[in-house]
């Protein structure tokens, strides 16, 4: 027999479940700009979520920071600007700039950027609803 307290935690586990595989798809297309649109000589999942990308990371110097925010402009709609740099120090700190800043948004233009996201990378958003 189940209480009515096990229905929310499996919702709730359910819902949790949903956000680390959306934040798994999305560390991944991340990853996978980064090694095409800088040319890296690795796989993309060599690349950890919260390696350093600068310095004895993944060692990418100024050029790359440029030709990176360029990408990130392009790919998901979110602009970086020189003095945001310090998200480029790992997958994790620009998939939580992003999603921060979507929280910043009038929610018409987040549901149009977390719907480009989505798209993407290929997440199924009906599969997010918990």
């Amino acid at each position: 027999m189940t209480t009515s307290t096990e229905a929310p935690a499996t919702a709730e586990l359910d819902a949790a479940i949903a956000k680390a595989a959306e934040w798994r798809q999305m560390t991944d297309r991340i990853k996978e700009v980064l090694v095409d649109r800088l040319e890296l000589p690795i796989p993309a999942n060599w690349i950890t979520d919260d390696q350093a990308l600068f310095g004895r990371g993944l060692e990418l110097d100024s050029l790359d920071a440029l030709e990176l925010s360029m990408a990130i402009d392009q790919e998901f709609g979110t602009p970086v600007y020189e003095e945001n740099t310090a998200l480029f120090g790992s997958v994790s700190a620009f998939l939580g700039y992003m999603l921060e800043k979507q929280s910043e948004l009038p929610p018409e233009e987040a549901a149009r950027i977390k719907a480009m996201i989505l798209e993407k990378t290929g997440i199924d958003a009906s599969a997010l609803q918990a």
